[in-house]
C-alpha cells in the first residue's frame, strides 16, 4: 500500500466512523421525536419519525459494515445529539434538517474521498440521493400552506 493510499484510507475510515456516530444519533433523535408527538395529527408524524429511525439503522449497519470490511472497528457511541428540549412539530422540525444537512455533507465528504472505490462512491451516493430527499422532505414539511 502506498503512502497515499494509507492516507486516503485513515481519511475514509474517519469519514465512515463519524457518519457511523451521526446515524446512530439519529436512531435516537428520530426515537425521542416519535414519543414526543401529541396531538391530533399524531399518529402520522409518528410514524415518519420512526421510519426515520429505521433508515438511520440501515444506513448505521451498512456503514459498519463498511467500516469492518476495510479492517476498522466502528465506534460503540453516537455522536452528540443535541436537542432543544422544546417538542413543537415545528422545532422538531428544524431540528431535523440542521440533523439531515450534517449528513448530507459527510455523505458528500465520502463520495469526495471514495478515489478509485466504485463501491464505496456508489454506497456513498445512494445515501446522497436519500439524504438530499430527507432535506427537501423536512423543508416541505415546514412550509406553510396557504
Amino acid at each position: 500500500m502506498s503512502p497515499e493510499t494509507l492516507s486516503t484510507s485513515k481519511e475514509v475510515m474517519k469519514c465512515l466512523q463519524e457518519i457511523l456516530q451521526a446515524e446512530m444519533a439519529g436512531i435516537m433523535r428520530y426515537l425521542h421525536y416519535s414519543f414526543m408527538i401529541m396531538g391530533h395529527n399524531r399518529i402520522p408524524i409518528q410514524k415518519w419519525f420512526r421510519d426515520q429511525a429505521s433508515e438511520s439503522m440501515m444506513h448505521a449497519v451498512a456503514v459498519g459494515e463498511k467500516i469492518t470490511s476495510f479492517g476498522g472497528h466502528p465506534p460503540s457511541f453516537s455522536a452528540e445529539m443535541k436537542e432543544s428540549n422544546v417538542h413543537s412539530i415545528n422545532a422538531m422540525l428544524e431540528e431535523s434538517l440542521s440533523f439531515e444537512l450534517e449528513g448530507l455533507a459527510l455523505y458528500k465528504k465520502l463520495v469526495a474521498l471514495a478515489g478509485d472505490d466504485i463501491a464505496l462512491e456508489e454506497m456513498a451516493r445512494e445515501f446522497v440521493r436519500s439524504e438530499t430527499e430527507h432535506v427537501e422532505e423536512v423543508q416541505k414539511m415546514l412550509r406553510s400552506s396557504k
